[in-house]
Formats: structure tokens, C-alpha cells, sequence
């Protein structure tokens, strides 16, 4: 069982030539059900924001306090 997140950063953020705006909304499916799609290090955000934005979440620091996240399902 899977659980689908509606992840939205709350603010710009500048770090290490990486630019996160929030507009940059994705949706991400997490590989087991959880009540938060930042349980195992954001692995499923991490590579979500790769594919869509090429924005590297880790290059710039980026932590769940910097996003809001609905659960979709």
C-alpha cells in the first residue's frame, strides 16, 4: 500500500546555485504507507524534484520544514 503527497515549498530558497520557488509544487506516490512522504530521508522527493525541475534537494539543503505537504489519498 502506497500513500500520494501534494508537496508545495512555502518560500523562495537560494543555496549552493539552486533556486526553489513555490510554484515548483510536485506529486509524489511513497513506497509504503506513511503519514508523511519525508520518512526515509525524502528519497521519492529527492528524485521527483531531479526528474521534473532538475533541482538537487540535498545540493541545496533542504529540509521538511522547508514544505507543506497534503495527503492526496
Amino acid at each position: 500500500m502506497s500513500s500520494v503527497f501534494r508537496i508545495t515549498p512555502k518560500r523562495v530558497k537560494r543555496s549552493n546555485g539552486q533556486v526553489l520557488t513555490p510554484d515548483m509544487s510536485i506529486t509524489v506516490t511513497t513506497k509504503s504507507h506513511t503519514t508523511t512522504p519525508f520518512y526515509n530521508g525524502a528519497v521519492e522527493i529527492q528524485e521527483q524534484y531531479m526528474r521534473m525541475f532538475q533541482f538537487d534537494y540535498k545540493r541545496a539543503n533542504c529540509s521538511k520544514f522547508d514544505f507543506d505537504f497534503v495527503k492526496l489519498d
